[in-house]
């Protein structure tokens, strides 16, 4: 092994490099390409490696601290942006949004009503319909998690040029497209 992969292995990025993993290139091909391409295609590699850790991370923290799971979560994110575009939002559309059933949307809603985070009160226009919103104290402490990682997510994007978006957008598409390969 040679030094640079040596220095890999150490930060612990040896299995994400091919010359480590699949010398015999029988997956990943990297034939012409020099040890620094590989090198920079492996830094990008560790790098979505680390964001997606600290993804996790932030997420499980603000779920942990509000005694949550992932689909109270989304739940409480669609009550914010619903709120922030003056939508009046039902269980139905709640459950459209999750993709969850109606019988899963109202155990969700009783469990998020009885934490304090949600609030239900009759539909202004359909007396046979309920409205479903976030509390304020429960909307500030999603804003100062949730809203303040994506205000510094929106700030690095903010930061490269208009090219520079374009390349990150299609590099990104690109790899949420590979999730349709293995489906």
């Amino acid at each position: 092994m040679n030094r640079r992969r040596e220095g890999h292995a150490a930060r612990g990025d040896a299995m994400i490099d091919p010359r480590v993993i699949d010398p015999g290139q029988q997956l990943v091909s990297f034939h012409g390409m020099a040890d620094v391409e590989i090198d920079q295609v492996v830094r990008v590699l560790a790098a979505l490696r680390t964001w997606r850790e600290t993804e996790q991370r932030i997420s499980w923290r603000s779920r942990t601290e509000m005694k949550l799971n992932e689909t109270d979560m989304e739940a409480l994110r669609f009550l914010v942006a619903s709120l922030n575009n003056g939508i009046l939002v039902t269980a139905g559309m709640l459950a459209d949004h999750l993709r969850i059933s109606t019988s899963s949307t109202t155990k969700m809603l009783d469990r998020l009503a009885r934490a304090g985070h949600v609030a239900r009160t009759p539909h202004p226009t359909d007396r046979r319909a309920v409205t479903v919103s976030i509390t304020p104290h429960t909307h500030e402490q999603v804003r100062d998690s949730v809203g303040r990682v994506h205000a510094d997510r929106f700030a690095a994007v903010a930061e490269l040029g208009s090219a520079e978006r374009e390349v990150v957008a299609r590099f990104l598409e690109r790899l949420a497209r590979g999730d349709d390969a293995t489906s």
